[in-house]
Order: structure tokens, then sequence, then C-alpha cells
């Protein structure tokens, strides 16, 4: 993990909220979005190696954090405004939140989604009460649209993210992990646009300024990251945190990112799914890949967190169970309990047979059997056969491969990324 120091803009310089109105935001919302648990995983802290303590924002009604942040600007405005209604661009868990929380208080919402948006996030936000609109291939495409929708129709845009009022309802997760366990000494929190790292860092360094708090990004998109260290990585691509997946951090939570936390660290592909499964399999929670980042952080760089008590936010549970279902088949697949062996056969017959005998003698449970006989570089005789297979553990698949080569079978293993 890289130590480079965060550019810290003119102390002097007043940032755009301030603990106060996270306090305010607190009570405002109160009794409005779940006071949600937080709990020390005894699990979790023995495979890290750091007290793990958990705070799970996806036991909100829309399984994300970000209810906190919409509700408390919707409750700032004006009765004109109010009546008017707002407007914002996202096809996420904020047009979920501004949604619900919307039409709970009466106010129209307007989400502006991209054409290409899957018709399950559409559907979802309409059954909050949200009246959605698609425009654009992309999301910026979509977000310029809404803007002039916004002076058109004379409605209040509600960013997810870069507003003052979104980021201080979002530091209410903060005020209520230091409220239950005051003796945190780390903060590691997932960063997309900022917000919610924003107003955590607030209220965290007013409650505990010796407190260290730890942004985390995905590889893939490691915007703010780059905004604040002056790098210019790539950014782009399919991350499973798609919650955290954005292009163009926000102008007002760089400036207080850049003043109030101490570092930024980024987390692969693989790292995501796995703490996905660990928290499925280990917490009984289901997490998005976003949700899943704070503890991939420090499973991927346990030396810096070994014997602090950190606490992570489980941000949001709206993953898609497919492909959910593919994270945790791949995770399996790395820790050896699923493979798939290809073996070179002849073409004749009892040769796959023979085959299976070793199968059965290592008591390996077999999946699928695809035959390849056209497309390969072997003789008309030959053909290749990918098994998949289901085993114990690691050293039962290394045992079943080993016999196969001693019989003379030809195996390799197909891996995963």
């Amino acid at each position: 993990m890289e130590q480079t120091e965060l550019s810290t803009p003119n102390s002097a310089e007043a940032l755009p909220f301030n603990a106060d109105d996270v306090r305010a935001a607190a009570q405002r919302i109160a009794g409005q979005v779940v006071r949600t648990p937080m709990h020390h995983s005894i699990t979790l802290s023995q495979i890290s190696g750091a007290e793990i303590y958990l705070k799970f924002e996806n036991q909100q009604f829309t399984a994300a954090y970000k209810e906190r942040g919409a509700l408390n600007a919707l409750l700032q405005l004006t009765e004109e405004q109010r009546k008017r209604g707002v407007i914002a661009a996202s096809a996420g868990n904020h047009s979920q939140g501004l949604s619900y929380h919307g039409t709970r208080l009466g106010v129209p919402v307007t989400i502006v989604m991209p054409r290409t948006t899957p018709t399950v996030k559409v559907m979802q936000t309409e059954s909050v009460g949200g009246k959605v609109v698609q425009e654009g291939e992309t999301f910026d495409e979509a977000y310029a649209h809404a803007r002039k929708l916004e002076g058109e129709l004379g409605l209040t845009f509600v960013h997810p993210f870069d507003d003052p009022k979104v980021a201080a309802g979002q530091g209410t997760v903060g005020l209520e992990m230091l409220e239950d366990f005051p003796d945190l000494d780390t903060l590691v929190i997932p960063i997309g646009g900022g917000g919610l790292i924003s107003g955590i860092a607030t209220i965290a360094r007013d409650m505990k300024p010796e407190i260290e708090v730890i942004g985390v990004q995905a590889s893939l998109y490691p915007s703010m990251f780059s905004r604040i260290k002056g790098d210019e990585l790539p950014c782009g691509g399919d991350t499973l945190a798609e919650g955290i997946a954005v292009k163009a951090p926000g102008e007002m939570t760089s400036k207080v990112i850049a003043k109030l936390i101490d570092d930024i660290v980024l987390v692969e592909e693989s790292e995501l799914e796995n703490a996905v499964s660990l928290l499925l399999q280990i917490e009984k929670t289901v997490v998005e890949g976003a949700g899943a980042a704070g503890l991939a952080a420090v499973l991927a760089n346990r030396e810096r967190f070994a014997g602090k008590k950190v606490g992570l936010v489980l941000c949001g549970g709206n993953i898609d169970t497919r492909l959910l279902a593919n994270v945790l088949l791949r995770d399996l697949a790395r820790s050896g309990r699923l493979a798939r062996l290809r073996v070179t056969l002849q073409d004749r017959p009892g040769a796959l047979f023979k085959v299976m005998h070793a199968f059965d003698s290592h008591n390996v449970n077999i999946i699928e059997i695809y035959h390849q006989r056209i497309f390969t570089s072997l003789p008309a005789k030959g053909l290749i056969t990918d098994i998949e297979c289901e085993a114990r553990d690691r050293g039962q698949i290394d045992g079943l491969i080993a016999a196969l080569r001693s019989q003379g079978y030809s195996v390799s293993e197909v891996e995963l990324n």
C-alpha cells in the first residue's frame, strides 16, 4: 500500500459543512431511517489479524446508506421546492433512497437513468415511488438531461454525493459507529464520489481527532485516488464494485477528503469477490461489491491494520442475484473446492470410463463433462475432455491430478484470473 502523503489545503480554508451539520442531520432524520446495528466479528478478526467491527447499512429499507443523505436534503427543502419536486441522475442506490423518502414525504421525485440501465433497477426505483426518465447511453448523458429538466421544470437537483446536505446526512453513519464503539482506532470507508467518507471523516475528526480514516477504491476506478495523490491512473472497466465506479469525483468532497483523511488504498477485483463471499459465508449477510470494499482493503493490507480496532461500513446490499451466484462459485474455485480439469483422451469406447475410476477412488464429485473433438490441435482420434468437479479441499484435487498423471494422462487445470 502506498504511503504517499495526501495533499492538504490551507488549514484555514473553511469546509462546506462541519460536525454540527452532521449532528443536526442525525436529529433531523432520527426515526425515519434505520439505526443499523454494529457488531464485532470474531471470525473475520481472526482471519484478518485486526479487530473487525461491521456497520450493517445493508439493513436500511432500500438496502443502502444513501437514504440518509437523500432524506437530510429532502427535509431542508422549502415548501415551494417540495411542491415542485426533486430530480436526480442515478442508476443506483441514490435513486431508490431519494424516491422512497420523497414519496413518503409527498415530494415528487424524478430520476433520470441511461437507457442502458438494467430493467430491474428501473423497476426497483419505480416500486418505491420514483418517476423514471431514461435518456442517453451513458451516465454523463443522463446527468446532462437531468440538469436540463431541472431548469425547464423548476425542479430541485439532489446530487448523489457532491452536496453538503447529502454528505452531512451520510456522516450520521460515522456518528453512530463512534457512539456504539468509541474505542475504534481506524475507519476504512469506500469511496465513489466521496459523499460517505466526507461525512464520516467530518464527524470522526470532531469526536476523536486521533482516529485514522482510510478510503478504499476499486483499482479499475481510482478517480479520487488520482485526484488526491496527483496521479493519472486509467479509470474504467467492469468492476464488481459498481456502487463506487465513479470516473469524476466530487469537487466539494475532494476538498474534504484532502483535508481530513489519512490515505486511500486500491483493491483488486479478486479481493472484492473474496470479501463478498466471506461476508456471506461468515456473517450471513449479503453485500454488493462496494459494501465489501473495506474488508477487501483490510485483508489485502494485513500488516497495516494488524491489531487495530477497525470499523467497516457494509454500505449496500443491492447485488444482482445471478452475479452473486457467480461470485460465490468463483470463490469456491479459487479455494480449490471447485475445479475444471482438462484431460486428453483417445476417442474410443471405455476411455472416459477409466478416468471415472480415478474420480471415484478420490471421492471427487463430477458436476459436468464437456467433450471437444473438432476445435483441437490433437489428431482426429483424440479428444479433449473438460470435467467440472467438486472436492473437499485443494489437497483432494491435487491428489486426483497426481493420480491421473501417474496413469499416463495429460491433465491441466483451467484457472481463474
